[in-house]
């Protein structure tokens, strides 16, 4: 899924500043570079600042234009300050994050980044579906090109790990069918009335409620399975003690 997300750096002026943003990129788990229009391609202070992420610098891509590099991209999401004058839709990068990790696992995500001082120009920002703004202190809003980055891939990354424990979670665990469901209150209807709890000539709304509580907690089919054991040794020890009356 991370394969699916590039990062794009347009009219990039530092080559350091590639190299430190692939270190940002790698820590993250993200390995698609696209230069558009960099005024110099990655040389020895790029490979020096990317701290072990030359692959990332060696596989990436240069374009001499961002239609070029987002051209089979549904979904692009590109880095700006809020404007007044050009108004799009807005992403915090929380929400950008789990945005392209949602469309990533169908088609190629594009997140664009500008030029150091100057950020993209109106016609780049047109080209993308949204905008991310990062809500920085306004006193001093100052984050270079990296740091912005490693802000955005940060969100992507806890996005992805999000659906990664969400779907491990899916498989691990069973939960009893409305059979099995059905079942346990019959069961446990049973119980209650053979113990006194609910009396037959005024069940009242007991098992309504106790349904309802079940439903909120929804057990899990091991947690279910404890419960009718729970349920057979009280029928049982009620049974053995009418017996020792008897």
């Amino acid at each position: 899924m991370l394969d699916q997300i590039r990062i794009i750096l347009v009219g990039t002026t530092h080559t350091g500043n590639i190299g430190s943003v692939a270190r940002a990129m790698k820590t993250m788990g993200l390995s698609q570079l696209y230069l558009v229009a960099p005024k110099e391609l990655p040389d020895g202070q790029a490979y020096a600042l990317s701290a072990g992420a030359s692959d990332i610098l060696a596989n990436a891509k240069v374009f001499d234009t961002l239609q070029q590099a987002i051209t089979d991209c549904p979904l692009v999401i590109g880095s700006s300050a809020r404007s007044r004058t050009l108004s799009w839709p807005m992403l915090e990068p929380r929400e950008c994050g789990v945005q392209a990790v949602k469309e990533a696992v169908t088609h190629p995500v594009a997140l664009v980044f500008g030029r150091e001082s100057s950020g993209l120009t109106n016609e780049e920002l047109q080209l993308c579906n949204y905008h991310v703004c990062i809500p920085a202190n306004p006193e001093y809003s100052s984050l270079n090109l990296a740091m912005a980055v490693q802000i955005v891939t940060y969100e992507v990354r806890m996005a992805y790990l999000q659906t990664q424990t969400a779907a491990a979670a899916s498989d691990d665990v069973a939960y009893p069918t409305n059979e099995q469901l059905a079942s346990f209150y019959q069961h446990l209807e049973d119980t209650l009335n053979e113990t006194g709890f609910i009396i037959k000539q005024h069940p009242g709304v007991v098992m309504t409620k106790l349904k309802r509580l079940f439903t909120r907690a929804r057990p899990e089919e091991a947690e279910y399975n404890i419960l009718r054991g729970i349920l057979t040794s009280v029928q049982r020890y009620g049974a053995n003690a009418k017996g020792d009356k008897e």
